[in-house]
């Protein structure tokens, strides 16, 4: 990356968390986007804020192997995997209004958002890769060593897999954020 003012395209991957929205912040803040002159054919750059979606059968909890004592293979009772569904939908649309409310105080207007469903770890780097991005940028939990053994880390995983650099933000500490 020569120059970091001629980004075409920085994805930032949020999931709602304090620590996505603070490396949000700090991509609007320290990222410059390719700004062409007026007479350019050239597109300006922008920013797209990608979230991940967990499935609806992961998120309420089903397991989509077989039930113990002869239970069928597939059990979904379609009115709870509807609700789930649509309680996702409305957890990833405040998701989104918030980014997108920072983005606007911010003053920044190009930006786009994505949402797509599955395992952030692989979503995250496939909308990389489709949207041929200059950029990632990402949060980090800071997770410790006994979590990150069982639930991985997504940042860590991206920036061993993206198609593109990757920036990490770890957010605040908890004793900035009560000086502050």
């Amino acid at each position: 990356m020569s120059s970091t003012s001629n980004l075409g395209c920085a994805v930032v991957a949020v999931d709602g968390s304090e620590e996505s929205m603070y490396a949000l912040r700090w991509a609007l803040d320290n990222v410059h986007l390719r700004s062409p002159p007026a007479d350019s054919s050239e597109l300006p750059g922008s920013f797209v804020v990608v979230h991940v979606q967990s499935p609806p059968s992961i998120a309420a909890g089903l397991n989509p192997g077989a039930i113990p004592f002869g239970g069928p293979i597939d059990l979904e009772v379609p009115a709870f995997a509807a609700a789930i569904e649509a309680h996702q939908k409305r957890i990833t649309q405040a998701i989104l209004d918030h980014a997108l409310e920072i983005c606007r105080q911010k003053k920044v207007v190009t930006v786009k958002s994505q949402v797509v469903i599955g395992d952030p770890k692989d979503k995250i780097c496939e909308v990389v890769e489709s949207l041929n991005a200059d950029l990632l940028v990402m949060g980090s939990r800071d997770f410790g060593a006994i979590k990150r053994m069982f639930l991985g880390s997504v940042s860590n995983y991206c920036a061993n897999h993206a198609q593109c650099p990757v920036i990490i933000i770890k957010g605040k500490g908890k004793e900035e954020e009560t000086s502050s």
